[in-house]
């Protein structure tokens, strides 16, 4: 073992003024001015049969909105954006864009290398309507038919807005007070700052024919088979709401929890009333490891140490997060594996790894004898989110490694009850959970108009 652990129970909130913390959390990447967009807008090839557009899962058609705005035509370049996705503003945000459309950039094929900023000009197009042409989609006539939406993330959202334009009357409900999901729990606070979740649910209800209904919880409040009886059909976009444990002794420890709950209160409570530890130690690889590390570092963490089981190429976290991380001050750790939550005299004194590598077969090996200690006083685990199917046990919707089946349509196993998001399979993207949402839409639009 490198260290001997010694105590260090330090968890403290208000370790910046407010003013640091405003810079802290304030937007990572500021957004390009009308003149870089339009010359970043210029570099587009427009690409006919643009590889950009195959990559990207909601469809944009990319080429049509940079040369929109490359022509001035703000108005026209977002409305191409908001057709395929009209959470286009958080997904030109939130999304890996440097391996969906921008790695499939032609400028990459070339001696330059460098794609075109396709994310940043979206988040231009899509800005520009939400600050000067209001909401660009007008209902179709009342339909008088009634749609429940369980849960308000991505999905949900896309998901409503579809059908409402399509004149059907929709409700959403959702466990938390807020609609958003993920884009306001769950994303650190400086991917989405400036409160931009919210203005983009504002933006999408203005359509109209939307009522959220929050702090409802599936399987508490109502069932699938309740909601059946009182709407002319259901989608279900619950996400993940479990979350994976570490299985160790000492994971009820003070100062031990899980990454997407610390998430959730920095995004809940002002900064400077969100605890957090001198030493963190976050387990995991994937994006909410990354960014719960680096958001405790901006809420004033001395020392942050990301750690994870096997190598960078292996992490879900792209290098542009990776090396976000490192840029922000988190050290990063690889091929480790936990094996003890060291406590002394009842406290959270750090967490104990083995090292490890991969063996002549290729297979993932760690080493009991050789382990090294991290202090800690406090520890984040960020090892993966599951399905949680309480909610909905008991009911006719079938399950499959862990996730809701869906047919073709979106179609669960029970009839009239559709299911999209991060609880079907696929890619756990907000960009894919919006597609999902606005496919079943179209699918649900079709059974309504079909049956009337």
């Amino acid at each position: 073992m490198d260290k001997q652990p010694m105590p260090s129970p330090d968890i403290a909130t208000g370790r910046l003024t407010q003013l640091e913390l405003n810079h802290n959390f304030s937007d990572a990447h500021p957004p390009l001015t009308h003149e870089q967009a339009l010359v970043e807008a210029e570099r587009c090839f427009y690409c006919y049969d643009a590889p950009c557009i195959e990559a990207c899962p909601t469809s944009i058609d990319i080429p049509r909105f940079i040369r929109a705005i490359a022509t001035g035509n703000m108005q026209g370049s977002a409305r191409t954006i908001l057709d395929s996705n009209i959470l286009g503003g958080s997904c030109a945000r939130v999304c890996p864009t440097e391996i969906l459309c921008e790695q499939k950039c032609v400028h990459n094929t070339l001696e330059e290398g460098r794609p075109v900023r396709i994310g940043q000009l979206q988040r231009h197009a899509t800005d520009w309507q939400m600050e000067h042409g209001g909401q660009p989609f007008r209902r179709q006539p009342e339909t008088g038919r009634r749609v429940a939406i369980v849960g308000a993330g991505p999905a949900g959202l896309a998901c409503a807005h579809r059908l409402a334009m399509y004149g059907h009357d929709v409700v959403l409900y959702d466990r938390h007070a807020k609609a958003g999901g993920l884009n306001e729990y769950g994303v650190a606070a400086y991917k989405l700052s400036d409160d931009f979740a919210q203005k983009e649910v504002d933006f999408l209800l203005a359509i109209g024919g939307i009522s959220v209904v929050g702090g409802k919880t599936l399987g508490v409040d109502f069932s699938v088979g309740e909601l059946k009886s009182d709407y002319d059909a259901v989608f279900l976009s619950i996400g993940l709401t479990g979350v994976r444990q570490l299985e160790l002794e000492g994971e009820a420890l003070d100062g031990v929890q899980d990454a997407v709950s610390f998430i959730e209160t920095l995004r809940s409570m002002p900064k400077t009333d969100v605890p957090v530890g001198r030493r963190v130690v976050v387990i995991g690889g994937g994006n909410t490891a990354v960014d719960a590390a680096v958001q405790a570092r901006r809420l004033g963490a001395e020392e942050v140490t990301l750690v994870y089981r096997r190598g960078a190429e292996n992490m879900s976290a792209t290098a542009v997060e990776r090396e976000w991380a490192q840029t922000n001050g988190v050290t990063v750790r690889l091929w480790a594996s936990p094996v003890a939550i060291v406590q002394e005299e009842g406290a959270l004194a750090g967490v104990e790894f083995a090292r490890g590598s991969l063996n002549e077969s290729g297979k993932p090996v760690y080493d009991a004898d050789d382990r090294f200690f991290i202090p800690a006083d406090m520890v984040l685990k960020a090892v993966g989110q599951i399905f949680c199917h309480d909610p909905i046990s008991g009911e006719e919707i079938a399950i499959e490694n862990g996730r809701i089946m869906v047919d073709a349509d979106y179609r669960t196993s029970m009839k009239g009850v559709y299911a999209g998001g991060d609880c079907t399979p696929g890619e756990d993207l907000t960009v894919a959970a919006v597609r999902d949402g606005r496919d079943a839409a179209e699918a649900i639009n079709a059974a309504l108009s079909s049956a009337a």
